[in-house]
């Protein structure tokens, strides 16, 4: 069953694909929706998706210049408050940068569209803020980048409970795509100026662990690696998707995965026959990278972002 001619590859429907060819057959080209529980109990995923979004959206309108007081009163939870103070705390090293908060990029990748739903990307730049300021009403404030030079940071904000390995953060799709995407589409931030690889950073911000960000700096080395392979995994997708003409259930079973245990924490698994009971809440914690005990081995590192945007392209 061909992709829709409307299909965007994102960095969440990619790692599907990545983790269990079956679960991306399911979610995005069948497009079943299957009830089962990622985690239990099903109350306390619900409230940690809430505090994500919720932090999400305190940035999101911090960024756009709501009054700080404000904001600050509504975070109520515990936890919320914890890492809303964090993040003022750590908001005075973004200086006079220009900061565009929540947009989407697109570009053409193997055929079809790849898409990114970006927190936010830091611009330190003296010539673009130089002509983008008075048309924004911005103040003209000096660059926090090295004279002459720009600097493209890509920000994104993790509520993850425990921290994360760099290298489980270095493999994840979302860590190669959206680099490359602001590097193929980014034009658009600068005027139509190009922005080229050794001058993007991603860096993800840790709301448990503040003052411990992961950053990776960006290179053409990179690029051209990740253009490799992200046009090899789109390309092989599409060709598979494209193989079987069979709708619904009874469409050609794409490959599962390999590791049993990561199916705890899908919710395709009574579909699958790999078990019907959702794994502990506790062993999955948004993504971290945590060893989930089966059998006394430690299992797979698993991603459940809880604070992840739509990724609708504005």
């Amino acid at each position: 069953m061909p992709l829709p001619a409307t299909f965007q590859f994102s960095a969440t429907s990619l790692q599907d694909y990545v983790d269990c060819p079956r679960r991306f057959q399911l979610r995005y080209t069948l497009q079943i929706a299957w009830p089962a529980p990622q985690t239990e109990p099903t109350g306390e995923q619900e409230h940690r998706a809430r505090l994500a979004r919720d932090f999400h959206r305190l940035v999101h309108q911090h960024l756009l210049g709501l009054p700080t007081d404000a904001l600050s009163a509504s975070a109520r939870d515990p936890d919320l408050a914890r890492w809303w103070r964090a993040y003022l705390a750590y908001a005075p090293a973004l200086g006079d940068a220009r900061v565009i908060p929540e947009f989407g990029l697109s570009a053409p990748l193997a055929g079809h569209r790849a898409v990114a739903q970006y927190d936010a990307v830091v611009i330190r730049d003296s010539q673009v803020e130089a002509e983008l300021a008075p048309a924004q009403g911005r103040p003209q404030g000096s660059p926090l980048g090295p004279s002459g030079s720009t600097q493209f940071l890509i920000l994104d904000w993790k509520t993850y409970r425990r921290r994360p390995s760099r290298d489980w953060l270095a493999g994840r799709l979302q860590t190669r795509l959206y680099p490359l995407l602001l590097v193929k589409a980014g034009a658009s931030l600068t005027g139509g100026r190009p922005i080229r690889p050794n001058q993007v950073e991603m860096r993800y911000w840790l709301a448990e662990y503040p003052d411990q960000p992961e950053s990776f700096r960006y290179d053409e080395a990179t690029y051209q690696a990740d253009l490799a392979y992200l046009t090899d995994l789109i390309t092989e997708i599409a060709a598979r998707a494209g193989e079987g003409e069979s709708g619904g259930l009874l469409a050609e079973v794409w490959p599962l995965t390999a590791d049993r245990r990561r199916c705890r924490f899908c919710n395709y698994r009574s579909l699958c026959e790999r078990g019907k009971v959702a794994g502990p809440v506790d062993d999955y914690l948004e993504g971290d990278d945590v060893e989930v005990l089966d059998a006394g081995e430690a299992g797979p590192q698993v991603d459940l972002d809880w604070g992840q945007v739509g990724e609708t392209v504005h």
